[in-house]
């Protein structure tokens, strides 16, 4: 991978101690973590080894990644890593793509609640794409769906949505029959967006009477049941954005894809630009513009750039990759050995690497030489320093 001339990590490093100092009780445990994972990641701190070519004799000293999900070096990996987990479950249909987006309002206290009003995102749109699908009306049949989410807008401002890549079809009520869509057609836009609308709103609602939506600053009124409801009446009559893209040019499409979607973090390093006196530069697109004018640049102050930045760490535990349906963890090898036989292919001809190919790729080499490109072996590995503690205090017997 090609180093990037700036990284978010130069950023933090060198404005990170400063703004840490200023912010200092405004910043949760786990903004801060980040932060020093990223700051830290693939340097001497996180330990490392030695390698050498075993081509040309070249030594060459890499550290250890940080590997934090909010961490721009760390995903390429990863992604790689659950594309070829999530290889053997793609199925020879269409596939497309829906998004399902909170209105701004929403968008402003989700801040506050990111895992209450995260994971209402995560099951309603799950919700609304199964009932609808399930409704003889549209397709009528139980479908699968993986929903990915994203908390950032191209400008790292706070806009959560989730992208769901959905099969072109599903299971018969009696599971006997596999229900393609229409051609080019999924679900209808404006129906999933009614439903959507009418779902979230409701589940809102009652995590607010039940207590589990905190407010602050200017929306601590919201606390009040009657405020609350009046709140929310401009949001059921506005348009909810949830729109559908044309499907995938085959499976191996939405391989390609996922690989650029799952494990993508709010930026990353080969949008930024430059680091002056004026701040942080980096491109965005502007998805109101049309054409040439889309892609822009944007300067940040660079408290500003990582205050957005952090915006987007997510609560310890949440999963941001989520499956549903004949695609959930419970029941996805049983759903999938049933559609195949179903669309008459067999399963073995769809099933993971044969166990000798997998000790092959096992036996592969991790490190190769950036100047040959023959493999590289580790000499030496070298631990993580160890942080200096203050000892513990003496516990005084009465």
């Amino acid at each position: 991978m090609a180093h990037c001339a700036l990284e978010v990590a130069d950023i933090f490093r060198i404005h990170g101690p400063g703004w840490r100092k200023a912010q200092r009780g405004h910043l949760s445990l786990g903004q801060l973590k980040v932060m020093s994972a990223i700051e830290q990641c693939r340097s001497a701190a996180l330990g490392g080894h030695v390698l050498r070519c075993e081509g040309c004799g070249l030594d060459q000293i890499a550290y250890n990644s940080c590997r934090n999900r909010h961490c721009p070096k760390c995903q390429a990996s990863a992604a790689q890593r659950w594309l070829e987990a999530r290889q053997a479950d793609l199925l020879p249909v269409d596939y497309y793509h829906v998004v399902f987006t909170l209105p701004a309002p929403i968008s402003a206290i989700a801040y506050y609640n990111k895992a209450e009003i995260y994971a209402l995102l995560f099951d309603v749109a799950a919700e609304t794409l199964m009932t609808i699908a399930a409704d003889p009306k549209h397709l009528g049949a139980s479908i699968g769906a993986t929903l990915v989410l994203h908390t950032w807008g191209s400008a790292l401002t706070h806009h959560p949505h989730v992208h769901g890549i959905v099969p072109g079809g599903g299971l018969s009520p009696d599971g006997e029959h596999w229900v393609a869509c229409k051609p080019g057609f999924f679900l209808s836009v404006r129906v999933l967006s009614r439903l959507f609308r009418r779902r979230f709103l409701e589940a809102l609602e009652h995590a607010h009477d039940a207590g589990r939506l905190h407010f602050f600053g200017e929306d601590t009124t919201l606390a009040d049941a009657k405020v609350f409801a009046d709140w929310l009446a401009p949001l059921r009559k506005c348009e909810w954005v949830v729109y559908a893209k044309r499907p995938f040019a085959g499976p191996e499409a939405v391989l390609v894809y996922l690989s650029r979607y799952t494990h993508r973090v709010a930026i990353s390093n080969s949008r930024l630009l430059a680091m002056d006196e004026r701040g942080v530069t980096f491109r965005w697109k502007d998805y109101r513009a049309k054409g040439r004018t889309r892609h822009k640049t944007m300067t940040l102050d660079a408290d500003e750039f990582m205050r957005r930045f952090l915006l987007h760490v997510l609560p310890s535990g949440f999963h941001r990759i989520r499956h549903y349906g004949l695609l959930a963890n419970g029941n996805r090898t049983s759903s999938l050995t049933r559609i195949r036989e179903l669309l008459l292919q067999q399963a073995d001809a769809v099933a993971r690497t044969p166990a000798s190919d997998a000790e092959v790729e096992s036996a592969r080499p991790s490190f190769f030489c950036p100047h040959c490109g023959a493999p590289m072996i580790v000499l030496q590995t070298f631990a993580r320093a160890q942080p200096i503690r203050a000892p513990p205090q003496q516990a005084w017997a009465p």
